[in-house]
Parts: C-alpha cells; sequence; structure tokens
C-alpha cells in the first residue's frame, strides 16, 4: 500500500518547490522507490528535480483520439504511451500531466490523471502529488485516496482562508483525505499571530512554517533545481523538521 502526500494551495505560494523538497527527503531517508506526480497542466515539478520529461499524459491524451495500432485496445495503448511518458531516476519515477492541445474541458486528461496514478501507485511505497493552483483539481476528483494533504499557504489571512475552502470542499466531495495540514511558506519573521489565530478560528492544524530563503531565491533566479539546495539552506532545514513529523 502506497502512503500519498498531496501538495495543494493557491498560486504563488511554492507547491511545487515543496513537493521537490518532499521528493529529497524520501530518498534520502531510504523511503523509495518513490513516484512523483506533476498534476499540474503547467507542469514544472521536473525542473525543481532536475530531470527532462519528453511526454506527458494530455499528449497520450491526444495521440489515443487518433489511429491506436491496429490489435491494440486504447487501454492497452494508453499503458504503453504512459510507460513512454515516465522519466525514470536513480530513486523516484516522474509522471507529468501535461496539457491537451488546444482550448476545451480538461476532464478527459483529469479522468486520464486518476486512471495513471491508479495504474503505477501500487509500485511504489510513497507517492508525491503536486497539484494545480487553486480548488478545481478537487472537484474534478484529480486528487483521491491521499494520506497526508499540505495545504500551502503564504503568510496572509487570505492565503488561509483559501486553505480552509479546499479543506471544506473536500468534506463536502467525500474526498479520502485521512489528514491535512496549513503550511506557511516564505515567512520573513515568523508567523504572525493574527494570522495563526485565523487559522486556528477556522480550525485548520498547522504543520509548520517555512523561512524566506535568499539562498532558494537564489536557485530560482539561476534555474537550478532547487531539490537539490545544500543542507544549510534554511528552507530546506525547516521542511524536513516537518517531513520527520508527518511522515512515517
Amino acid at each position: 500500500m502506497s502512503f500519498t502526500t498531496a501538495v495543494s494551495g493557491k498560486g504563488g505560494t511554492g507547491k511545487t518547490t515543496i513537493a521537490g523538497f518532499l521528493v529529497r527527503y524520501l530518498l534520502e531517508t531510504g523511503k523509495k522507490p518513490v513516484l512523483a506526480v506533476d498534476a499540474d497542466a503547467n507542469a514544472n515539478l521536473n525542473e525543481v528535480l532536475g530531470v527532462e520529461v519528453r511526454s506527458t499524459i494530455g499528449e497520450a491524451r491526444d495521440l489515443m483520439k487518433k489511429d491506436v495500432p491496429v490489435g491494440m485496445t486504447k487501454d492497452v495503448w494508453f499503458e504503453y504511451k504512459i510507460q513512454e511518458a515516465l522519466v525514470e531516476n536513480e530513486g523516484f519515477d516522474l509522471i507529468a500531466m501535461g496539457r491537451p492541445e488546444g482550448p476545451g474541458c480538461y476532464c478527459a486528461a483529469n479522468t486520464l490523471a486518476r486512471k495513471c496514478i491508479d495504474l503505477l501507485a501500487t509500485n511504489y511505497p510513497y507517492v508525491v502529488i503536486d497539484n494545480e493552483a487553486g480548488m478545481e483539481h478537487f472537484s474534478r476528483m484529480t486528487t483521491r485516496n491521499v494520506d497526508l494533504l499540505l495545504i500551502m499557504s503564504d503568510p496572509s489571512i487570505r492565503g488561509v482562508i483559501t486553505a480552509a475552502r479546499i479543506r471544506d470542499l473536500i468534506k463536502e466531495l467525500n474526498l479520502e483525505v485521512r489528514q491535512s495540514f496549513l503550511l506557511f511558506n516564505r515567512l520573513q519573521d515568523g508567523l504572525e499571530s493574527e494570522i495563526a489565530s485565523q487559522a486556528k478560528k477556522l480550525s485548520l492544524p498547522i504543520a509548520g512554517v517555512i523561512p524566506a530563503d535568499p539562498l532558494l531565491y537564489e536557485y530560482d533566479l539561476e534555474g537550478r533545481p532547487s531539490s537539490r539546495l545544500p543542507k544549510e539552506s534554511k528552507a530546506l532545514r525547516s521542511s524536513w523538521e516537518i517531513f520527520e513529523k508527518l511522515v512515517p
């Protein structure tokens, strides 16, 4: 049985960076192999992890709308394309949802994303899902059967309210999310008491806070994989302390 962690929250809160940190934590603590799932249509988890993505689930969906090879069912063809899209690395594999070509609804691509996760997850003891910003992926049920949900927030009342809406939507949809926590990112001087009070008022348990880190900013500015930050990184150290408490 896989232990699945999903990272969610509003845009710009550092979801992908934290997902990358978690993958590194799992690898360096011997919790592997890991399946990393980039469930954001604007896929960039590979950049954080320092690997190249050549094809995506969205592209597989587009190919399925065309001619399936003679003698193959669509299911067999899809499984073949998923294996082709899987990026293999030392200790972890990565699959990216990407986006289908052209305008229109993402529902079909999300259905394939769910099918892909269900198909692959049984081969990995740990799964990390980097979700797209906001709540739409929950309403489309891209994220389900999650052991640990980390809802990212910036240090603002608006961020906390968004996190509470995500938590409430999960309950509305009866999604199987066993534990969910609020995780504050990029804090300059600790957590303001007003923001902590708002989280308490909304019954949002706080997993911890991650400080602003000039070294992380430098890596991002230079386009270097942030999951490869040196261990003296304040953001990396704080993240690992949080993961140690939450990930079995």
